[in-house]
């Protein structure tokens, strides 16, 4: 096929489309599309939802969940689509609490959503334990409440990736709209109350079923005005573009280059996301900026470090830090087992090379004002609230976007018309198209690639700053646990993180380390001392470096009202850092009750030598010492063994399993708790499975009915879990 030819056929489908739009408009149905979400995610799902349906013939009503003052299910009509991430361990995002709280009202009849009919998506992590479960909660609820499904819930994996479950979830969203709808007038029709089918309905239904192949063959033909895209003409691009004249099916596939059949295929690509952002750079006047305009929705506090205490040795695999935080002059309070949010910047050298890739280095200081394009043909626009006005392009991108983040199919998308180069083009396309997933999630994904990444990968793509405004989600503080008792340590808060180190590989390997711990070890170079932590205060003097922290909402993670109740903490690595502050806090509890009854306690802990990474080693002693802490149950996973537990119990969960009959004990028959903090990868499942091990061999029952048996522990809050991935 020709370029006339391509550009004819290109003319005559956008007439096509334009007709159906026409024909589309006069019978759109509508139906309430509600996002709840923490980091953006679900978000930006539900827009892409809502642009589709118009495409599709839909009009969708985009709501955040808790804009409650906008939508009224008790009255609602029109079926209800719902995108629902999870936050922490299981719960549904901080946008929907009240939402939940709200339905969860148990004086609501059972028919109280009789009326409605919904679908719904659910993001989360297979890693945690509580898979989906803001999902699922509202799920649940919504069905005891009466209503009803007209599409099947999608439950989407952000471990494995969660366009996986999205992209098919949506694709089949649209013909199950469409059965409802069809279904919901054949019920008019049967009542006698169903409107008279207009001849512009009826040409609507004719023509909707092409309108899938219409819109993705206009994608196909819109890739490159100025040349072939067939396949045939891709092969042989692919072939010119290889100089050495080796066979294509010789190289091995990379981030900026593919391989048949991949290489030579049709591709079905991604809707272009419309734009709205415009951009206006103006020179500043010099004004002092500070993290003050960094957005939040709970309140910041600015602290100054008060201390820096690096806990392994040197030649330790991972570097763990301790930081004390001085809050005596703020309004912040916590409790053993709560955490809190660190607001940090990215890392100045990495903004410094994105601006100067982007050509913008020259205007770092330039205010940026942003106002929503008069010509949008995005619906319900608005401005980003997490970029706030009148701040430099230079505090934008350090303290207010995620620079980090791995770029979405659909960012990869519009990039695609800012890419010059015709294989760089075909590249980007490949990776955003429905065949290249695969590609997408080795060479992108997995390979932890940012937008620096690919910008470095594809020189020749030149995206306006619009774009990145538009598609860079907003820099989300880091949660950390408390390691401390404010009766132990009055007016302080201790926290305790690994230095985080990952090796990025795309499109070069590239040695990284976490945008925030990265960030914190090299705030507290100046104050940082040796493993000393149970010393007397360092006598050197260094100015006090500040950070700003917020308070997390409430969780569960907390010790028993009643101090009689024996409780069980598995916390390996990092993992023991609220433990450190339960054993502080029942110490101090302790001294102010001699008389009281206090429960047993139990520590298991892991780390890979006894010698390099046992946190806390001296303080632990004490507290065994002291009766504080009854029972310390230690693992070594890379030390020889010594002795015969040491031989068997490599990981904590080999240790739990070991003492599996106390632990059964104290769980099931004198109504213990067991809190677990750490690494949900591995860590946390492994312990998930030990329990579930030792309970059915205690107990004599099969390991569906343990499992059932630590089902009912979670929901009695005695089963806990603080856990990361």
């Amino acid at each position: 096929m020709g370029t006339t030819a391509v550009r004819t056929g290109a003319a005559l489908v956008e007439v096509a489309l334009c007709s159906f739009t026409v024909t589309c408009r006069e019978v759109m149905r509508r139906f309430l599309l509600l996002y709840a979400t923490q980091q953006g995610q679900a978000k930006a799902i539900a827009e892409e939802i809502c642009e589709q349906a118009v495409v599709h013939g839909f009009s969708a009503d985009l709501h955040c969940i808790s804009e409650s003052s906008k939508y009224d299910l008790k009255t609602e009509t029109a079926p209800l689509v719902v995108v629902v991430s999870t936050t922490g361990t299981g719960d549904p995002p901080d946008t929907a609490r009240k939402f939940v709280k709200e339905i969860q009202n148990q004086t609501l009849p059972v028919d109280f959503f009789a009326h409605l009919r919904y679908g719904l998506l659910g993001l989360g992590d297979s890693e945690y334990t509580y898979f989906c479960n803001g999902g699922k909660i509202i799920d649940k609820r919504l069905q005891e409440l009466g209503a009803r499904h007209f599409y099947d819930t999608g439950h989407a994996d952000d471990c494995v990736g969660l366009e996986l479950v999205v992209e098919p979830w949506i694709a089949g969203l649209w013909p199950a709209l469409r059965e409802h709808f069809r279904s919901s007038r054949g019920q008019e029709e049967i009542s006698g109350t169903a409107p008279v089918a207009s001849p512009a309905s009826s040409r609507t239904d004719l023509v909707k079923s092409e309108l899938l192949h219409i819109e993705s063959q206009v994608e196909l033909l819109r890739f490159d005005d100025s040349g072939r895209k067939d396949s045939e003409v891709l092969k042989q691009n692919a072939v010119n573009s290889n100089q050495s004249n080796v066979l294509i099916e010789d190289f091995e596939s990379s981030l900026t280059r593919s391989v048949p059949p991949l290489s030579q295929a049709s591709l079905n690509v991604p809707a272009l996301p419309p734009e709205y952002l415009q951009v206006h750079l103006q020179e500043s006047l010099g004004q002092e900026e500070s993290q003050a305009s960094v957005t939040s929705a709970d309140p910041i506090f600015q602290v100054p470090i008060s201390k820096a205490v690096q806990l392994t040795t040197n030649d330790a695999i991972k570097t763990t830090l301790l930081v004390e935080l001085d809050i005596s002059k703020t309004d912040f309070s916590y409790q053993p087992g709560d955490a809190f949010s660190v607001i940090c910047p990215n890392s100045d050298s990495e903004v410094q090379s994105l601006l100067q890739r982007l050509q913008l280095e020259d205007k770092r200081e330039h205010y940026v004002l942003l106002k929503i394009k008069t010509d949008t043909k995005k619906k319900g626009a608005a401005l980003p609230q997490h970029i706030p006005a009148r701040c430099s392009l230079q505090f934008i991108f350090t303290w207010c976007l995620e620079i980090r983040a791995i770029p979405k199919k659909a960012f990869l998308r519009a990039l695609v018309d800012y890419t010059s180069d015709s294989a760089e083009k075909r590249r980007l396309q490949e990776l955003c198209s429905k065949q290249g997933a695969a590609d997408y999630s080795r060479f992108v994904r997995d390979a932890c690639a940012c937008l620096l990444d690919l910008l470095l990968a594809f020189p020749s793509c030149q995206p306006p700053l619009s774009l990145l405004l538009e598609h860079l989600p907003k820099l989300q503080p880091r949660p950390y646990s408390c390691a401390s008792s404010s009766l132990f340590h009055p007016g302080k808060l201790h926290f305790v993180f690994n230095v985080v180190e990952f090796l990025s590989t795309a499109p070069t390997e590239v040695l990284r380390k976490g945008v925030c711990t990265g960030w914190l070890a090299l705030l507290v170079a100046s104050v940082l001392q040796p493993n000393t932590y149970a010393s007397h205060e360092d006598s050197r003097k260094a100015v006090a470096p500040k950070i700003s922290i917020s308070p997390r909402t409430a969780n569960y993670f907390h010790l028993p009202n009643d101090p009689s109740i024996p409780i069980i903490m598995v916390g390996p690595g990092t993992g023991i850092a609220p433990f450190i502050g339960f054993l502080q806090h029942r110490e101090k509890l302790q001294e102010q009750h001699p008389d009281g009854n206090f429960g047993a306690v139990w520590l298991f802990f892991g780390c890979r030598h006894k010698d390099r990474d046992y946190l806390f080693r001296k303080e632990l002693r004490h507290f065994l010492k002291h009766g504080i802490l009854t029972h310390l149950k230690v693992s070594f996973s890379r030390d020889a063994p010594v002795g015969e537990e040491e031989a068997t119990a490599k990981y904590v969960q080999d240790n739990i399993q070991l003492h599996g009959q106390e632990v059964v004990r104290i769980l099931l028959h004198e109504n213990g708790c067991i809190y677990v903090c750490g690494d949900a990868k591995n860590m946390a499942k492994d312990v998930h499975d030990a329990l579930v091990e030792i309970i059915s061999k205690e107990i004599g029952v099969e390991k569906l009915e343990a499992m059932k048996t630590l089902a009912t522990l979670k929901e009695d809050k005695r089963y806990l879990q603080d856990i990361w991935s």
